[in-house]
């Protein structure tokens, strides 16, 4: 049995224990606060002062002014123009539903709206403005102003929009802004950074190229706030960078006049510099008002735009396919004399068609033309004589002139709506569609049937390096260094050029022939089509001095002909519309110190003699009548040269 005194040191070590430990607990607890005050102090604190100064501070991102862009005469094609908004800074607001009342009895704000709107406000980052209105008039914006001591949260921003002109000439070169999609911002990290409210984005055209150089940098207005989040006072304005802005080689003029002869026509229209590559027109009809797309547009009016059947908002001057017909003849003319294949003065009998293989391969001309040789042929635009033509050829040997001369590829950077194209040849045959290549399909070939596929733009192309004495240019809407200021420039050291006479000889350019008699004779041909009796296109001729002009005429068909619609002798235009030919043209003027090149394709438009030449002969005119205005331009600019 323990003693009194045991008991007393047992007692005393177990007290002695627990205030060591109670000591300790409360050591440590010490020294936990001391480190959490530490973490919080030290560590945390840009944390936190962040946090502190997202409640005294509130900043307003300033959509910038995109960059405009501007034709050859320095016309602006798309500007901005002022807009009204009103904007909503949620955080600030004390109550959703009531401030939406207060807003519905001001101006026109109903239920679908509301709801929208809330939709809208589960997608924002936090302290991120919303658009409440986008696109207010005067009267509302200054109404709202009036009241705004009632609405919490609510603030009118004087903005920005883009403005195009309303006649749509240019609605597909330009293309058109709208507002900025998840799927844009999942597609561009640029977008992600810079996206605020009311920002909007390139969708197609050169709004979309150039796109990141045109948006500009946001400003930025800083305020401070009182604990209820009322703004005290405004603490910094940053001012936004304005967006780059171009300068195209595009004469606005030109393209509403060209837009109107086309009016509601489906139909396309490329106009070129033969040297220099400039684009002088690039039309597209029917066209559509861009300025639709700015602030959303109605789904009445995108449903008009895409049910229509001659496809308003396809670029059709670079995205349109189509067979070239008779227009491709010049080059397989070329092709055959720089191969060697046929004499210019080699006749062939064309008696309306020919045989083959039992498959019966027919000339436009019924009766036929005659004996033609390649002058006459070219002329006349007699298939029968480029059926033989052909034969001789070869497609690979025609694939490579058709090629050269920029067919079958892309003309123009960074235009993601641009297509390239076929040319067809045993390769391509045989990759694509997995069978061999036929002697018929050579033939319907050397009319520009069959395979082939081409854009206006390609013609055009191919006109121009023709019509120059047959070297390779690079068409361009903008030059390639982007800005007005390197455009202008640009355009000093090809005045230069074209001054000095020295453009077509200078050694960098490549050379697209073996025999520069070939390219004369074809010029020579071209010339006999559209300005002597029997010529394809005689009736849409210019007797002017200075205006003269010298071209090909195609007709392209979407399908075969039956017999019995020969027996019917069923003309284009009793044919339902989405069967008839598209109508073709192609030309450059004037014929003596060329400067200008042209493709027209009127869709379904029958003939290119009746459908399309009579338009070609107007533009053409058109142009050469600028032709000296231009030039002053050029001299005005660049007085120093």
């Amino acid at each position: 049995m323990l003693d009194q005194s045991q008991i007393f040191q047992n007692k005393s070590k177990i007290i002695s224990r627990r205030m060591f430990i109670l000591s300790m607990v409360k050591i440590a607890a010490f020294i936990a606060l001391i480190s959490r005050l530490f973490y919080l102090q030290i560590s945390e604190n840009l944390k936190y002062r962040s946090l502190s100064d997202k409640n005294r501070f509130r900043e307003w991102k300033i959509v910038p002014q995109r960059g405009i862009i501007e034709d050859f005469f320095g016309n602006k094609i798309a500007n901005n123009t002022q807009l009204f908004q009103l904007h909503m800074l949620p955080e600030d607001v004390p109550n959703i539903g009531e401030l939406f009342f207060r807003l519905s009895k001001i101006i026109d704000f109903d239920k679908k709206s509301q709801n929208r709107l809330l939709r809208r406000l589960k997608k924002r980052k936090p302290w991120e403005p919303i658009i409440v209105f986008d696109n207010l008039n005067w009267e509302e914006f200054s109404k709202l102003n009036l009241f705004l001591h009632e609405l919490d949260g609510i603030k009118p921003v004087v903005s920005v929009a883009r403005k195009y002109s309303l006649d749509g000439s240019s609605s597909h070169l330009v293309g058109y802004v709208s507002d900025v999609s998840e799927k844009d911002l999942n597609n561009s990290e640029f977008l992600r950074k810079i996206n605020l409210p009311g920002l909007k984005t390139g969708k197609n055209g050169l709004e979309k190229t150039f796109n990141r150089l045109m948006i500009g940098e946001p400003g930025v207005q800083r305020f401070e706030v009182n604990a209820y989040g009322k703004r005290i006072r405004e603490l910094k304005f940053i001012k936004g960078k304005k967006g780059t802005g171009f300068r195209t080689t595009i004469d606005q003029e030109i393209q509403t006049y060209t837009s109107g002869l086309l009016k509601e026509i489906s139909a396309s229209v490329c106009v070129m510099d033969i040297y220099t590559g400039d684009i002088i027109t690039l039309v597209s009809s029917p066209t559509f008002d861009a300025n639709q797309f700015v602030h959303g547009i109605s789904k009445e009016n995108w449903d008009a735009l895409i049910n229509n059947d001659k496809k308003p908002l396809i670029n059709k001057p670079l995205a349109g396919l189509y067979p070239p017909g008779s227009t491709i003849k010049p080059i397989v003319a070329l092709s055959a004399l720089e191969n060697d294949v046929m004499s210019t003065k080699k006749l062939v009998d064309c008696k309306g068609s020919i045989e083959l293989y039992g498959q019966t391969y027919r000339c436009w001309k019924e009766k036929g033309h005659g004996m033609m040789n390649m002058r006459s042929a070219i002329k006349q635009s007699c298939d029968v004589y480029f059926y033989e033509l052909a034969r001789r050829l070869g497609v690979d040997r025609l694939s490579v002139t058709a090629k050269s001369f920029g067919l079958g590829k892309k003309t123009l950077e960074n235009f993601n709506e641009e297509k390239s194209g076929v040319v067809p040849n045993t390769k391509w045959k045989l990759k694509n569609i997995g069978t061999g290549w036929v002697l018929g399909e050579t033939l319907i070939s050397g009319i520009g049937q069959g395979y082939f596929q081409t854009t206006p733009i390609q013609l055009c192309v191919m006109t121009a390096q023709l019509a120059n004495g047959g070297y390779q240019i690079k068409p361009r809407i903008i030059d390639n260094k982007y800005t007005i200021q390197n455009t202008i420039n640009a355009w000093r050291e090809e005045f230069t050029n074209i001054k000095n006479n020295n453009n077509v000889e200078n050694p960098n350019l490549k050379k697209l022939y073996k025999n520069k008699e070939n390219i004369k004779f074809i010029l020579d041909a071209l010339y006999g089509a559209t300005n002597e009796p029997m010529g394809t296109s005689y009736r849409s001729r210019l007797t002017k001095p200075g205006y003269v002009y010298a071209g090909k005429t195609g007709t392209s068909q979407i399908r075969k002909i039956t017999e019995r619609e020969r027996e019917l002798k069923l003309k284009n235009k009793d044919l339902p519309y989405e069967m008839r030919d598209h109508a073709l043209f192609i030309a450059f003027a004037p014929y003596k110190n060329p400067r200008y090149a042209i493709s027209i394709i009127v869709e379904h438009g029958g003939a290119g003699s009746s459908g399309a030449a009579p338009i070609a002969k107007k533009v053409i005119k058109k142009v050469l009548d600028r032709h000296k205005l231009r030039k002053k331009y050029q001299l005005d600019l660049f007085q120093e040269i």
